[in-house]
C-alpha cells in the first residue's frame, strides 16, 4: 500500500462509508415522496405563462409528433429538418420550449457539464456561450433560439399535455389525446419527455397543515422572494425560510437565499460531494480560432476521457474528467512498481475514488468556519453514488450568521407543523417553506411521463414493461411501431445528456 503513496487509511474509510450507507437505507422507498395530486396539485402549476391560449382541439395527420419541448424534442426535430422532413409537429406541456431550463428558474440554476459540450447545436445556430458554465436563462434562450433556427414554432402545440397515445391498427397510425380533447393523428410518434420532469415533495406528516408560504425549486416564486435568477431575492429580507435538500439544486439556489433572507435553514439528509466549479467567461481569442467540427469534437474527447479512453489531450480538463485521470495515474504507478499484479483493478478504481473524495472532504475543512458543520457537510460514499457537484459559494455560505445546517443523521424531516419544521424533537419556525426534493426516479415510464401507450393488440405499455422495459438500444420496443422513446428508457446518460439525445436523435 505505501508504493500508492495513500495518505489515508483504507479499512477505516470503507468501514464509514458502509455505516453511512446503512444509515440512510429507508423501508419506505418511493412512499416517502409524495406525488403532486389532488390537494398538492397546485405545487406544479405553471408560474411563468399566465394566460391559457385558446384554440381548437386537433384531429389532422402528422407525419411526425414529438412529445417534449426540451432538449431531446428540439434535437429529434432538428435532426428531422436536417434530414428533410418538414411535417413536424411538437407537444409541449410548458408555455415555451425549453424543458429542464423552462421550468427550473430557481436563483443561480446553471449547467454542470461545460457549455460548449453540454448546449447543443452551437455550430448550426451560430451561438457561443458567454461562460464555461451558462446560467438558467441562456441556457433556456438557446433552446428558443434552436426553435427558431430550425423553424419548430412553425408548429406546436404549448400548454399541452398528453393523456393518452394509442395504435390505430386499421389506419396504421398513432392516436394522440390531449387534456384539450385533441385527437391528433401520426404515422411516427418520438417521446421526449425527460427524465426528471415531474417535481415531487417529501412525504413530510403534517405537510399539508403548514400555513406558511411554499413552493418546489421547479416552480420558484419571483413574485414571493423578489429578485431573478440571477439572485437579489430582496423580499425575503425579513423572512425565515427553510430550503429541504441538499442536491445539485440546493447547492446553487442556497446562496442566493441566505445573501437575502432574515434566516436559512439548509434542512440534510445526506451531504453532497462539493468540488470547486471555477466558472470563467469564454475567451474570445479561444472561440475565434475554433474550426469546424470543434463542438463534436469537444463532446467526443468528454466522453472518451470520462471513460477511460487514453487521450493524447484532456480539452474540457474539469472535475468530470479528474477522477479517470486519477485512476489511469494510479494504475501507472502500479504497474510501474508491481503493485498491479498483487491488486485487482476494482480494488484500485476504489482507491482512486477515495483520493477523489477524500480531497473534496478536506476543501470542506478550508471553507467551513464551524468545525462541527463542516463535518456534516461531509460526503462518505463512493463519487458516482450521487451525481457529483461542484460550486464555488455554497459552503461559504455556512460561514454566514444567518444560516444553519439542520442536518438530520439520514434520518429527514420529522413533521412539519403550521407554523414550522420538526428535525428529532425541536421545532424551527419559519415563513417560507422551499423544497428543493428532486424529481420522480426510480418509479415506471408511464408514471413519470404522465400517460400511457396502447399498442398493438390493445397492450398498454404499462403491461409490457410492468417488469422493467424491453427495447431495442432503449429507442424502440416490439409492438409498438413507428414509436420511438429518446432519453434514459434503458442505460446511463453518460455525463452529458445532450448527447446521448442527441445520438438518439
Amino acid at each position: 500500500m505505501s508504493n500508492l503513496n495513500l495518505d489515508f487509511d483504507l479499512e477505516p474509510v470503507r468501514a464509514k462509508y458502509a455505516e453511512e450507507r446503512d444509515k440512510r437505507i429507508r423501508k419506505d422507498k418511493r412512499e416517502q415522496f409524495t406525488q403532486m395530486r389532488g390537494e398538492f396539485a397546485y405545487f406544479e402549476d405553471d408560474p411563468y405563462t399566465a394566460e391559457s391560449a385558446v384554440r381548437a382541439p386537433l384531429t389532422d395527420l402528422k407525419e411526425v409528433i414529438i412529445i417534449g419541448g426540451g432538449f431531446g424534442g428540439l434535437l429529434a426535430g432538428a435532426h428531422l429538418r436536417k434530414a428533410g422532413v418538414d411535417d413536424v409537429r411538437i407537444i409541449e406541456k410548458g408555455g415555451d420550449f425549453g424543458g429542464t431550463w423552462y421550468w427550473n428558474r430557481y436563483p443561480g440554476a446553471h449547467c454542470d457539464i461545460e457549455s460548449y459540450c453540454y448546449m447543443p447545436l452551437l455550430e448550426d445556430t451560430g451561438y457561443m456561450p458567454s461562460l464555461k458554465y451558462s446560467f438558467g436563462d441562456e441556457i433556456h434562450e438557446h433552446t428558443k433560439r434552436i426553435a427558431n433556427h430550425f423553424a419548430l414554432y412553425d408548429d406546436v402545440c404549448f400548454q399541452t399535455e398528453v393523456t393518452k397515445v394509442e395504435w390505430d391498427e386499421a389506419e396504421k397510425v398513432w392516436v394522440i389525446h390531449t387534456d384539450r380533447n385533441d385527437a391528433m393523428r401520426a404515422k411516427h410518434i418520438c417521446m421526449a419527455n425527460g427524465p426528471l420532469n415531474k417535481p415531487q415533495l417529501p412525504g413530510v406528516p403534517g405537510i399539508e397543515t403548514f400555513k406558511g408560504h411554499s413552493f418546489h425549486t421547479s416552480r420558484w416564486d419571483y413574485g414571493y422572494t423578489g429578485g431573478d435568477l440571477h439572485g437579489g431575492l430582496d423580499k425575503l429580507a425579513d423572512k425565515r425560510v427553510a430550503i429541504i435538500g441538499t442536491g445539485a439544486t440546493a447547492l446553487q439556489c442556497v446562496p442566493h437565499v441566505a445573501a437575502s433572507a432574515k434566516h436559512t435553514y439548509v434542512v440534510q439528509r445526506t451531504p453532497s460531494s462539493v468540488d470547486e466549479r471555477r466558472n470563467a467567461e469564454t475567451d474570445p481569442e479561444w472561440a475565434a480560432s475554433l474550426k469546424p467540427g470543434w463542438q463534436d469534437e469537444r463532446i467526443s474527447n468528454l466522453s472518451s476521457v470520462f471513460s477511460g479512453v487514453p487521450m493524447k489531450e484532456d480539452l474540457v480538463a474539469d472535475g468530470w474528467t479528474d477522477m479517470m485521470k486519477n485512476i489511469n495515474n494510479l494504475a501507472g504507478n502500479a504497474m510501474a512498481s508491481g503493485q498491479l499484479n498483487k491488486r485487482p483493478i476494482e480494488e484500485l478504481v476504489e482507491i482512486a475514488d477515495f483520493q477523489s473524495m477524500e480531497r473534496i472532504r478536506n476543501r470542506v475543512d478550508d471553507i467551513v468556519e464551524d468545525k462541527d458543520t463542516a463535518g456534516k457537510l461531509k460526503a462518505y460514499y463512493r463519487k458516482l453514488c450521487k451525481r457529483p457537484a461542484f460550486h464555488d459559494e455554497y459552503l461559504k455560505s455556512f460561514n454566514r450568521q444567518n444560516v444553519d445546517l439542520l442536518d438530520t443523521d439520514g434520518q429527514g424531516v420529522s413533521r412539519i407543523t403550521e407554523s414550522g419544521i420538526v428535525i428529532g424533537d425541536t421545532e424551527y419556525e419559519i415563513d417560507c417553506l422551499i423544497f428543493a426534493t428532486g424529481f420522480e426516479v426510480g418509479t415506471n415510464y408511464t408514471s413519470r411521463s404522465g400517460y400511457d401507450v396502447i399498442g398493438r393488440g390493445e397492450l398498454p405499455l404499462s403491461k409490457k414493461w410492468e417488469n422493467g422495459p424491453q427495447t431495442m438500444f432503449g429507442v424502440q420496443t416490439a409492438g409498438f411501431p413507428n414509436a420511438f422513446f429518446l432519453g434514459t428508457v434503458h442505460g446511463s446518460t453518460g455525463i452529458n445528456l445532450t448527447q446521448t439525445l442527441s445520438e438518439q436523435a
